[in-house]
């Protein structure tokens, strides 16, 4: 029986009220909501100061798991303001399970700065990371704006980006 509810939750995008991304997150697990919130440490520079911040890597944005039956209990959250929908669409845009594991790998276990980017950007070479802190992660080798970078593919949102030196992935043969 617990199998079969597993199978029926999905992982969705809640759009937050500005700058409420780590309260909604703390509501929403509250009342038992599985919920991710990517998160990085960035150093910003004030004209008197430099302090280590804690910031959202998708500004607004919330990850939820959770069944259809519980879209009404988060959108009652405080804090919540949408679901994401594709244009046209009535439900909830739902985000690959492959897709979210590996973006929560990457913004877990990165050393670097992630950089979420919603340009189109040529599709890459399939890489498997060997090396370092995101060993295990598959990707793609992709160029943005002439640098090399693994890129993890999010449809609904753009990509993650994270610079990594090249010795450190290799390329997958898919097919």
């Amino acid at each position: 029986m617990t199998e079969k509810c597993v199978e029926n939750k999905h992982w969705h995008a809640v759009y937050t009220a500005s700058r409420a991304e780590k309260k909604v997150r703390e509501r929403l697990a509250e009342v038992g909501v599985e919920c991710f919130l990517p998160v990085q440490t960035v150093v910003r520079q004030w004209s008197y100061r430099k302090a280590k911040v804690v910031v959202p890597v998708i500004a607004g944005m919330v990850f939820v798991r959770v069944e259809r039956k519980e879209w009404v209990k988060v959108l009652e959250m405080r804090g919540v303001v949408s679901f994401l929908k594709l244009r046209g669409e009535r439900e909830p845009a739902v985000i690959p399970d492959k897709q979210m594991e590996d973006f929560r790998f990457l913004v877990d276990f990165s050393e670097e700065a992630v950089e979420m980017v919603n340009e189109d950007i040529a599709v890459g070479d399939s890489i498997q990371v060997v090396k370092g802190a995101l060993k295990g992660l598959e990707g793609e080798l992709v160029q943005f704006r002439g640098e090399t970078k693994v890129a993890v593919r999010i449809d609904l949102l753009g990509c993650a980006l994270v610079d990594i030196p090249a010795s450190f992935v290799e390329r997958v043969n898919v097919g």
